[in-house]
Formats: C-alpha cells, sequence, structure tokens
C-alpha cells in the first residue's frame, strides 16, 4: 500500500499523471471517497497527462464518461447515482471488459455484485485541508502499476 499527502487539487491531478505512466490496458481502478475528496480530479490528472485536452467531468449524471486518447480508450464511471447493481449490464459495462479498455470507476461499493475485481484501490479522505490518498494493489495487474508508480514517484517518508 502507498500513502500521499495530497495538499492541493494541483497535487491531486499530479498524482493522477503520474498515475498515467503506469497504465496498463485493461486495468480496473476502484476509486472510494466522500463527495469532493477529489477522485475526479484524480481522474482528471490522469486524462491530460495521457494527452486528453478537454473537459473531464464527473460523470455522476451520466453515469459513464468514455474518453479515445491515442492508443487509450478510458471509461469513468461514477456510480453514485445507481439505483441496482444490475443496470450496468444494460449500461454497456461487459462490452468495455474486452481487456483493453481502462475502467475508473468511482463509488464501487454501488456496483457490488455486478463490478469485476479491481486492480488497484485508490482511497481519498480527507485531512485538514487537503487529502490523504492511499493505493492499494489487489492483484498483479495492480502490484506492476505500485511497483511502477514507486520508481516514478516514492511516497514521502511518513
Amino acid at each position: 500500500m502507498l500513502k500521499y499527502d495530497l495538499d492541493s487539487a494541483t497535487t491531486t491531478e499530479m498524482l493522477g499523471a503520474q498515475l498515467a505512466a503506469t497504465l496498463i490496458s485493461g486495468c480496473i481502478v476502484y476509486l472510494s471517497g466522500d463527495l469532493g475528496a477529489g477522485k475526479t480530479t484524480l481522474v482528471r490528472g490522469l486524462a491530460h497527462a495521457l494527452g486528453h485536452h478537454g473537459t473531464v467531468k464527473s460523470p455522476t449524471f451520466t453515469l459513464v464518461e468514455p474518453y479515445q486518447i491515442g492508443p487509450w480508450r478510458l471509461f469513468h464511471w461514477d456510480l453514485y447515482r445507481l439505483t441496482d447493481p444490475e443496470e450496468l449490464e444494460f449500461l454497456g459495462l461487459r462490452d468495455q471488459l474486452d481487456g483493453q479498455a481502462v475502467l475508473l470507476i468511482e463509488w464501487p461499493e454501488h456496483g457490488h455484485g455486478e463490478l469485476p475485481a479491481a486492480d488497484l484501490k485508490i482511497a481519498l479522505r480527507y485531512a485538514g485541508t487537503g487529502r490523504v490518498c492511499q493505493l492499494m494493489a489487489v492483484s498483479t495487474t495492480g502490484q506492476r502499476m505500485l511497483a511502477n508508480l514507486v520508481t516514478e514517484n516514492p511516497p514521502p517518508a511518513s
């Protein structure tokens, strides 16, 4: 597990950018945290680092925002407003599980029982005026991603 102290939206986006360099095709990333904790901010930094030039908004109302960025196919999910996990079937989740697309899923607990297992779990929480971000690998893919992240951006000593 890695832990980063984030003192601003800028540092959250920077961590997202560093995470972009570790992406592996087909990886699934769960993002957890209270409203406003920085989940979409982290995704914004990731998407911009990959070369997306437009806005990256929270898919709270659309539930999913797709991005084609060069060779990367990203799907940014926000399940906060999902009323039944079985709705994921009708929203096309299965089509995205092709081993190539990267799924970034906010509020994964709302899709319990229907979501594929995560490779990486990211938890953001409030800490004073900043945030604490914990990253936990839950597969060999996730372990490779975290190993690459540590090589490029080691967390500060606690």
